[in-house]
């Protein structure tokens, strides 16, 4: 059996015991390699600790205990008062969050504390990283497991519009706050001339906006300019209403449109951010924003950040976004019988989708860890 020593547990502290006298765990021991095997092991434990923690991550979140301490450093006792919370609960909640090196433990004086990084990530919603509305995002693939086994069974899709709100919500929450930090300091500039159009005033659609956080931004850093977020998923829209509303601006709209069904036109700017790879009709959608762009017009695409060779995204980012894309985008497009490019689609396959829509120029304005930042241009 795999035996853990004392303390903080690590994947090498996991041993499994090979025996000469007869097979175990179902195979013919002497011809698995223990080494590998520890090292597996030891790798499964840590995702093991990762997905069990993922509740207390949301609860860390929404009772308040990472804000709680990120203030500075608690014993147990102090951080359940601040928070109106029971201390032999946020013992063990502590416990778990030290252990997963997600805040940091103080034996002597027995307190607790997130460190700026931590507390950047963690307590920080308007942070360049917003790790408690990832785990929103998580939260809704349990809502949807039984149709997720249905749809690996029979091919069949899912809605964007079917999922348990925490999605939406968990979407909103983890891009803004890469939109946030570089939406107008680094990809709006990486585009050629976009930028001067929106400050001299121009007119600029968000398609698939959601709960608008990406169109606001920009609407509030540009007031001379036009913004308009279609999206076809109504409560979205609403909630992008109230968005604008709260903080006052007054050059966003938005309305329940398809991709392919908007009637606006003469755009300077329209924007896909994060939805493309969604789309039961992903050329469609391209090509309709071709032609309502004006003839020198930018078309941005920000996708997932993905390699072409599936070899090439073996890795932590690419195993979140195709766990997000297995349970999420494929099914939105399959839905719509569409090509369920995934999250994973690559620069390739998104030239191929503009230039069949008829884009004729095609290049990566810039990129981020997690992010592909495309322009496109009639």
């Amino acid at each position: 059996m795999p035996r853990v020593g004392p303390g903080r547990p690590q994947a090498s502290g996991w041993h499994c015991r090979m025996s000469t006298e007869g097979p175990s765990f179902g195979a013919d021991t002497m011809s698995i390699n223990e080494e590998r095997l520890n090292q597996f092991l030891g790798h499964a434990v840590g995702d093991l600790g990762g997905a069990i923690s993922a509740t207390l991550m949301l609860v860390g979140h929404q009772v308040g205990l990472y804000r709680g301490l990120s203030k500075r450093p608690m014993m147990p006792a102090e951080l359940a008062h601040q928070t109106g919370t029971n201390e032999r609960y946020i013992r063990e909640w502590l416990c778990n969050q030290a252990a997963g090196g997600y805040v940091q433990y103080d034996p002597g004086s027995d307190s607790y504390s997130l460190s700026e990084e931590q507390a950047l990530c963690l307590a920080d919603p308007g942070g360049p990283v917003d790790l408690p509305g990832a785990y929103s995002v998580v939260e809704a693939t349990f809502h949807a497991l039984e149709r997720t086994k249905e749809n690996f069974r029979t091919g069949k899709g899912m809605e964007w519009g079917e999922h348990h709100p925490c999605l939406f919500h968990g979407t909103e929450r983890f891009f803004r706050a890469g939109y946030n930090a570089n939406l107008l300091s680094n990809w709006l500039p990486a585009l050629d001339g976009a930028l001067e159009k929106l400050k001299a005033g121009g007119k600029a659609a968000d398609v698939g906006c959601g709960h608008g956080a990406s169109t606001t931004l920009m609407a509030k850093a540009f007031p001379k300019s036009s913004f308009i977020g279609y999206d076809y998923h109504p409560p979205s829209i609403e909630v992008a209403r109230d968005r604008a509303k709260q903080a006052g601006i007054d050059n966003a709209y938005f309305e329940v449109a398809d991709a392919t069904g908007y009637s606006g036109h003469h755009f300077d700017l329209i924007t896909f951010f994060d939805c493309l790879h969604d789309m039961g009709d992903p050329v469609g959608a391209a090509r309709h924003a071709l032609q309502a762009l004006k003839p020198d017009g930018h078309c941005m695409l920000v996708e997932p950040f993905a390699n072409d060779k599936v070899e090439d995204n073996l890795n932590p980012v690419g195993r979140v976004y195709y766990g997000a894309s297995s349970q999420i985008c494929v099914p939105v497009s399959l839905a719509r019988n569409g090509p369920a490019l995934g999250a994973q689609a690559g620069e390739a396959r998104l030239r191929a989708v503009m230039e069949e829509a008829g884009f004729t120029r095609f290049r990566r304005a810039t990129q981020t860890p997690f992010n592909l930042v495309i322009e496109a241009r009639p």
